[in-house]
């Protein structure tokens, strides 16, 4: 015959069966929210990118500025609208995880022309920050796309 446990002892091995179920859910919620953490500051430092290379460009400093601030791989393009120049800088976010795929943020910055300021309009540049004559940049297959 066999004997039941009774008390304390009946509940044993119960956390080690917890703690098995439950790890793989904590490590996915760390990992998804360290993603999203490099999402939103990679987005900042675009924004800066973004931002810095519409003001230059609206002051008639340079094509698009030169991209110091831009996170690596990034992709930044100028156009210009009239009186307005409208900058925008897209750069991948890697997943943690590895086989992930890479995730894109944007962001957009927008600046009046100065009065007197001659814009050159249509440049692409890279985290890298050197634009060719075709006003296409390459920094050594920094791995940008231009849209």
């Amino acid at each position: 015959m066999v004997a039941r446990l009774a008390g304390p002892d009946r509940d044993r091995g119960s956390f080690t069966a917890e703690l098995a179920a439950g790890l793989p859910a904590l490590v996915l919620l760390l990992l998804a929210g360290l993603t999203a953490i490099g999402g939103v500051t990679t987005r900042a430092h675009c924004l800066d990118a973004a931002r810095d290379a519409a003001l230059a460009t609206a002051r008639g400093a340079g094509a698009a500025g030169d991209g110091s601030e831009a996170p690596p791989n990034a992709v930044m393009a100028v156009d210009l609208d009239g009186d307005r120049v409208s900058a925008t800088c897209r750069a991948p976010v890697r997943a943690l995880g590895g086989n992930l795929p890479a995730l894109t943020v944007t962001a957009t910055a927008v600046a009046a022309v100065e009065p007197g300021a001659v814009v050159d309009s249509g440049a692409v540049v890279d985290s890298g920050g050197v634009v060719d004559s075709g006003g296409v940049v390459d920094s050594g297959g920094a791995g940008g796309v231009p849209r």
